[in-house]
């Protein structure tokens, strides 16, 4: 009964697809993170140099 119990591989499939959807999520904030700033700046100087 305890072999049997441990040898089920149901949902493992989904707590991989879990665990690579965080992967992702944590590489895209730390990414967003050290980015941040130019990004902001980009859109600053498109914003000021839209409005006359």
């Amino acid at each position: 009964m305890i072999r049997s119990f441990f040898a089920k591989e149901e949902g493992q499939g989904l707590v991989e697809y879990a665990l690579i959807l965080v992967l992702i999520a944590i590489v895209v904030i730390g990414i967003l993170t050290l980015l941040g700033g130019q990004v902001s700046a980009v859109f600053s100087r498109i914003s000021a140099g839209l409005n006359p």
